[in-house]
């Protein structure tokens, strides 16, 4: 494909960042403009020669702007091939000029739906149409046109149109048709996605026929989990977090920050996480966030090293002092007071982040990549249902061992399966993550407790799915607990009851089980 110079361009945005330097550099080459309403009003304003598109189509803009450009002398100078016989004659015998350069990006949608209390008919109204289909028109005919979408690409397309003398190759009229039809999708995915929010849930489905997934690029990665995989992050993940200090986010920090910071909106009370591969070493509750700290580091110092801290409060001076006496890769947290961030900051390598918005709500569906597509699941968001729960045992669990129990099972939807929890009210003892055989989870949990110096006497212990046999509830026996919260559901939880009824155990049944793949 051979370069196409531009003689003409068609100039038709809503934001109208960078427009008039651009289209004067447009001009001073010699480039006959074509724009419509505001586009040209500004260029006029400006003294750039510009026609108007009615002057064009000899048809006045109609229907308060809805239309302006859906014209075939609009749509054929863009479709049209000028070497194809066929189109030159009926472009010349229909006078229209064929244009080729398209500027346009569309109507605000977006930007109007993130107001909570927009209103839908002022919502319809930013939905554009004609600037999609002169988008997916010029695009469409890349051999022949360029298309623009975004002012971010006005440096280059100028560099490279006076660089060639005033044409546009082959390799980047394809690159920027490839944006454009990106660019529509995305726009379209995100007004069908706020047009199905409208909808009462009971109306719409959950899970739904397709299922679409446009996200804007936010930033290059260094890598991904490891150094050999390339990695970007999409979507708005900035809107929620913010780094104040420290190196680059990678790709592990960016998902331990998530698991960090989901287990701890889990609590009312100040509450603190230390997380390593997306795992809780320890969790905490506190009058402050120093004491929730203090709890969370205990169950496992040897690993709270290098680990990730989130805190669901603003810092202190007293957490930050508990913070500092061992290495912490990224510390999240509601707000860092001035003194706080200052002392913070003063080891360069460590990462500050502040969360300014709630994750509760804002992860309806999570999806997972498998050969040829994706899983979709709605998000686990259910502790469990209070009408679930049973108490299954002759002996019902005390105020305190409740509390336990509670605490356990909120850290344990947040631990890999098979995930076991040894906790007290305010507590982790001790974790085991990630085994084949849950009661391997029950005995590494007990070892972590044993090297912490923890007695598990009187404890409370949460497992994220039923225990197959009773051998992992008679490790926790043996380990001290007295209290035992899990789903139930084996086809042996008559053994494991009689079990726990031997051994004088309260267990409660929830009846919902927290897998973490």
């Amino acid at each position: 494909m051979t370069p196409v110079r531009i003689t003409r361009a068609l100039i038709s945005v809503s934001d109208k960042t960078g427009l008039v330097e651009f289209a004067r550099r447009l001009s001073a080459r010699g480039i006959d403009i074509l724009s419509t309403g505001g586009t040209h009003a500004l260029l006029r304003d400006a003294g750039i020669p510009a026609r108007s598109v009615t002057a064009v189509t000899g048809f006045p803009e109609i229907l308060d702007g809805r239309v302006k450009t859906l014209h075939p002398k609009i749509h054929g100078g863009l479709l049209g091939i000028p070497d194809h016989p066929v189109h030159r004659r009926e472009m010349d015998e229909h006078g229209i000029e064929p244009i080729d350069l398209l500027v346009v990006n569309l109507y605000p949608f977006e930007a109007t739906v993130t107001d909570p209390a927009v209103r839908l008919e002022d919502a319809i109204e930013q939905i554009d149409i004609g600037g999609p289909a002169m988008l997916r028109a010029a695009a469409k005919n890349c051999r022949c046109k360029t298309v623009l979408c975004d002012p971010a690409q006005y440096t280059g397309f100028l560099e490279e149109l006076e660089q060639s003398g005033g044409s546009i190759s082959w390799k980047t009229r394809f690159r920027l048709a490839q944006e454009a039809f990106l660019h529509t999708a995305r726009y379209d995915s995100a007004i069908g996605g706020w047009l199905s929010g409208q909808i009462s849930p009971a109306d719409r489905p959950v899970l739904p026929e397709v299922y679409t997934l446009v996200l804007p690029k936010a930033e290059q990665l260094r890598y991904g989990e490891n150094p050999h995989q390339q990695a970007a992050l999409y979507g708005n993940f900035h809107a929620f977090f913010t780094k104040l200090h420290g190196k680059d986010l990678s790709y592990n920090n960016l998902v331990d920050i998530q698991a960090a910071v989901e287990l701890v909106e889990g609590f009312a009370e100040p509450a603190a996480a230390i997380i390593k591969h997306t795992n809780p070493c320890g969790v905490g509750t506190g009058a402050h966030p120093a004491e929730a700290y203090r709890k969370a580091f205990a169950t496992d110092q040897k690993s709270a090293f290098g680990g990730i801290v989130a805190f669901n409060r603003p810092l202190d001076m007293e957490a930050v002092r508990a913070i500092d006496a061992v290495f912490t890769e990224v510390v999240i947290a509601r707000d860092f007071p001035a003194e706080v961030l200052d002392t913070l900051k003063k080891k360069k390598d460590r990462r500050l982040i502040i969360q300014r918005r709630a994750l509760a709500g804002s992860t309806g569906l999570a999806v997972r990549q498998i050969a040829g597509g994706m899983l979709v699941q709605t998000a686990d968001q259910q502790m469990y249902r209070d009408e679930e729960l049973r108490v299954v045992t002759r002996r019902s669990p005390g105020a305190e061992e409740r509390a336990a129990m509670e605490f356990a099972w909120r850290v344990a939807k947040y631990v890999k399966s098979n995930a076991i929890v040894y906790a007290k009210a305010d507590r982790t003892l001790g974790i085991g993550a990630g085994q084949m055989s849950r009661i391997d989870s029950a005995r590494i949990a007990v070892l972590k407790a044993r090297e912490a110096g923890l007695p598990l006497e009187g404890c409370a212990v949460a497992s994220d799915a039923f225990f197959p046999f009773a051998d992992g509830l008679l490790e926790a026996v043996a380990a001290g607990a007295t209290a035992v919260i899990q789903p139930g559901g084996s086809i042996r939880d008559e053994e494991v009851i009689s079990a726990a009824d031997d051994n004088n155990i309260a267990m409660i049944m929830t009846g919902t089980r927290h897998f973490k793949h």
